[in-house]
């Protein structure tokens, strides 16, 4: 118990408010706590980034702690202005609603929304957002100052660089710290592009409810000599939790190798001692490839299966290392003369003709071994022709 405590207190943990020691005394006491963790569906996926998050939650579900799986469909609508140089873009609720239909099973892969000793609750924060009045806002927005929103860090970098701020983004941490009042958590956890939003949380419980209420923010999947977050659902990138196990292990593959290390920690449940063996072989001269397919075959096996880990990395071996033809391609039935961009948007290997021409042009699509860059080319279809774009993707035509 005293190791996992350890481990729920240290492992991926950038600052604990008000302190650690606080929170580890409550731990060690016994007391049973109400955590929670928020997520907006801004995307389709959730995505390794996050997962961290959610590894923590399932620490603390496995000490007897009531763990709450909080969805953000209302603030979604709003948008988080964390770590954005612009105003986020609002989604209306039909996107919302798009986003949300398989975050639950994603999310499952984590945490065992079946438990049914200590059941785990999934909440949608529009139970409450969206009844509120004008004046129930105007009474919530009197617990802050317009110098406490404007000190945040990325207003102040777009005020410098004069660029517009919307008085709707004061909002965000207002409505995200309600949550932790309506939730009644005693810990809310997330990355520390949350902590302003999180704190604001804290300082709601504190007023409105007289109590104290623990932040755990979590370090975030950075490239560590760059800074560069690995993982943005705003920028379209990532490794989803609902990825093909093929398409998992090869982003895995591609992610950098100084950014290793940091991916046993946060996204695997590796002991600590056997990542920092792993360490020590990288600083004594090992390939970081070689460690790096350590990775991808544990990530894969943990939202698929030891087998479909194994398969995954003799496709990879056989693919990008041997550059030899995947044992199994899709088929699909194709015949005649096609501009090549169109032969991409039937073969579904390109979502648009606009997409199929700049794969073309960027140099990404190959037919039958030879690179195709003119988007005037046409091809002659034949069966057993192979058609690949990017490095991962192929279709044969039957």
């Amino acid at each position: 118990m005293e190791k996992k405590i350890q481990e729920v207190l240290t492992r991926s943990i950038d600052t604990i408010y008000p302190n650690r020691e606080s929170l580890e005394k409550i731990l060690n006491s016994g007391k049973k706590l109400r955590i929670y963790m928020g997520i907006d569906p801004t995307a389709t996926y959730v995505h390794l980034g996050h997962a961290t998050n959610y590894i923590i939650l399932k620490r603390f579900h496995e000490l007897g702690h009531k763990i709450i799986v909080l969805v953000g469909d209302f603030t979604a609508m709003i948008g988080d202005p964390s770590d954005k140089s612009s105003a986020r873009k609002r989604l209306s609720r039909e996107q919302v609603k798009e986003n949300l239909k398989t975050f639950k099973d994603q999310i499952s892969k984590i945490i065992d929304f079946e438990n049914k000793d200590n059941p785990v609750e999934l909440r949608f924060n529009s139970e409450w957002l969206s009844k509120m009045s004008f004046e129930d806002v105007v009474n919530l927005a009197a617990h802050f100052t317009v110098q406490q929103m404007i000190e945040r860090d990325i207003f102040q970098k777009r005020i410098k660089e004069k660029k517009p701020l919307y008085v709707n983004e004061f909002f965000y941490p207002l409505m995200q710290g309600y949550d932790s009042v309506v939730l009644e958590a005693d810990v809310e956890v997330g990355g520390t592009d949350q902590t302003f939003n999180m704190l604001a949380g804290r300082q709601l419980a504190k007023e409105l409810q007289g109590r104290e209420k623990f932040v755990v923010a979590t370090t975030l999947l950075e490239n560590p000599l760059t800074g560069e977050k690995l993982m943005s659902k705003s920028l379209g990138t990532g490794i989803a939790l609902n990825e093909a196990p093929n398409e998992m292990f090869g982003k895995v593959m591609a992610l950098p190798d100084e950014a290793v290390i940091q991916c046993f920690i946060d996204c695997t449940y590796v002991d600590l001692n056997k990542i920092k063996q792993y360490e020590g072989e990288i600083t004594e001269g090992a390939n970081p490839r070689d460690i790096k397919m350590l990775l991808a075959n544990e990530i894969v096996k943990m939202y698929h299966s030891g087998k479909d880990a194994a398969m995954a990395q003799d496709h990879f071996i056989n693919v990008f290392q041997k550059k030899e033809l995947p044992k199994e391609i899709e088929e699909i039935e194709i015949s005649g003369n096609l501009p090549i961009p169109n032969l991409l948007v039937q073969a579904g290997l390109a979502p648009s003709g606009s997409e199929a021409r700049r794969l073309i042009t960027s140099g990404a699509v190959e037919v039958d071994g030879a690179k195709i860059t003119e988007i005037s080319t046409t091809i002659s279809t034949h069966p057993g022709m192979v058609i690949k774009v990017g490095k991962r993707r192929f279709a044969k035509i039957k």
